[in-house]
């Protein structure tokens, strides 16, 4: 057997410098004539353990275990005993729930993530795993390396908050990025991370009140206009996600299926559909235009047709009872709530929140979201590109 070799306390600290410096065992040992690449190790392990009291003890009473602490003042040792409480709590901090919960693949995943910074040992010995067992489960359970396609394609979910499917990813992929792949690959993907688009929750059906003046359907489902300003269509939704019940009036134009204006009020009257009709004709300032809605009491009244007409507008509206004949604006009433308020229960927060993500959905949706129709562009992009 050959002779143990002692190692001055400066030359350990020496190494610590250099493995943080980014230095290979090979460079270190040799510029420091180290033997063998277990002593670095070692004293790497002592280092991230918080053992570095070690370091200043004789030859082999450092590798006794259960010896060493007692030499330690009460502070030393209470400080080594934080530090391994904080390595317990790091490596705890990666396993969700509680160990009683633990799956293979989360084993295998968490050892993956920290082995870098903490032997595969005290890994396994914070979570209370044999090591067999944790082999065994590596050998079966491997650690999926993403692709750069995969990356991606999950990076553009979590930019658009998991809003679009795959053919909208696929669109993003080709415009901005350069990349060609065909929709089944990008729809293997999101299926394969869970990562597809939320599904819209049914509508709610009211029943409105009754008509005062009703005009026919003249827009009758032809929701295509080849000029901005040509049609427009609008609606009242509810919002019951805040402390009081609010509503949305909102006014789309057909052209780029772009929101020209919108009003929150707490309450279904007929100022709400009148304010975003001043709005909207005010941005706009449209010529022959016509303007479609249901048969809700609020657009059925003198007040609001009287506006219309004022404004040079002729009005249509669908059948009663039929909200296929209002679609474009209804789809996207459910679209601003599965996507705005899909995690909100209802009266969850403060209506001042509530009418913030409706803002923010807005500027998103006019800005950002694209579409299908409009070959994936935004609508304000296809007005843009139309202009």
């Amino acid at each position: 057997m050959g002779t143990r070799v002692h190692y001055p306390e400066e030359i350990k600290w020496e190494v610590i410098k250099l493995k943080q410096a980014g230095k290979s065992n090979k460079e270190i040992m040799e510029q420091l004539g180290i033997k063998h690449k277990s002593q670095i190790k070692t004293w790497m392990k002592w280092f991230r353990t918080g053992q570095t009291y070690r370091f200043s003890q004789q030859v082999g009473k450092q590798y006794t275990y259960g010896k060493g602490t007692e030499e330690l003042s009460e502070l030393d040792q209470l400080k080594l005993k934080n530090k391994q409480l904080e390595t317990q709590l790091e490596i705890l901090k990666k396993v969700p729930g509680n160990r009683k919960e633990l799956e293979p693949q989360v084993v295998v995943q968490v050892v993956e993530d920290l082995s870098s910074k903490y032997k595969v040992i005290e890994i396994l010995s914070v979570l209370g795993i044999p090591k067999a067992t944790y082999y065994r489960w590596k050998k079966k359970y491997k650690v999926n390396v993403l692709t750069p396609l995969e990356e991606l394609v999950i990076k553009l979910c979590e930019e658009n908050f998991y809003h679009y499917g795959h053919r909208k990813i696929k669109s993003l992929l080709n415009r901005k990025h350069g990349i060609k792949v065909d929709r089944k690959t990008v729809q293997k993907i999101m299926q394969k991370f869970e990562i597809q688009c939320q599904v819209k929750m049914k509508r709610q059906k009211y029943i409105n009140g009754e008509s005062n003046i009703v005009v026919p359907n003249i827009l009758n489902r032809n929701f295509k206009a080849s000029q901005p300003n040509e049609k427009w269509v609008t609606d009242i939704t509810y919002l019951p996600y805040g402390s009081t019940m609010l509503y949305l009036s909102t006014i789309m134009d057909l052209y780029n299926n772009e929101v020209v204006a919108y009003k929150i009020g707490t309450s279904q009257d007929i100022n709400l559909v009148l304010d975003t009709l001043r709005e909207a004709v005010e941005l706009r300032k449209p010529i022959g235009l016509l303007l479609h809605s249901d048969q809700g009491s609020v657009y059925t009244s003198y007040a609001y047709q009287n506006l219309a007409k004022e404004k040079g507008i002729t009005t249509s509206m669908s059948r009663k009872g039929n909200c296929h004949d209002n679609a474009v604006i209804e789809s996207f009433h459910s679209s601003l709530k599965s996507e705005g308020f899909n995690a909100q229960r209802r009266a969850s927060m403060f209506n001042s929140k509530v009418v913030q993500i409706v803002n923010q959905y807005m500027y998103r949706y006019n800005h950002i979201r694209i579409q299908a129709k409009l070959n994936y562009l935004s609508p304000l992009e296809y007005r843009g590109q139309a202009a």
